[in-house]
């Protein structure tokens, strides 16, 4: 592995922190997103989205306890959080979207998720036209 190599990977490893890190963190955040936004749900999971009015996506989950104990609770979130890492690229900009996690979830695999995830995105007509 070349030094060029390496300084590429640690940028795309940054480039996904920063990604990571715009976040819905409060309570009146997720409620503004709640009671403002459009919602669609399937089988695994609940989307809210609503516009920011900035150039960033932010993300918010919610695990419930009706998921299951506090180790499938978080690897839920760990698993929703990929979905969006691996896919915002094909999103539009400027929306706060919040994820709920449906009783299910607990039970099944990245691949799963990702997918329910992508279809709760096309139907919020959120993934950007090819061009």
């Amino acid at each position: 592995m070349t030094f060029s190599s390496v300084i590429h990977y640690l940028s795309e490893v940054q480039k996904d922190i920063r990604i990571l890190k715009n976040t819905l963190k409060n309570s009146s955040e997720f409620g503004r997103v709640y009671n403002n936004g459009k919602s669609y749900a399937n089988r695994l999971l609940i989307m809210y989205v609503l516009n920011n009015g900035s150039e960033k996506n932010r993300l918010g989950i919610s695990c419930s306890k009706k998921i299951g104990n506090s180790v499938v609770r978080h690897r839920v979130t760990r698993l929703i959080r990929e979905a969006f890492r691996l896919n915002c690229h094909m999103f539009n900009s400027g929306l706060d979207i919040v994820v709920i996690a449906r009783a299910g979830i607990g039970r099944t695999g990245y691949n799963e998720v990702n997918n329910a995830f992508l279809h709760l995105a096309g139907l919020h007509k959120i993934i950007k036209d090819k061009e």
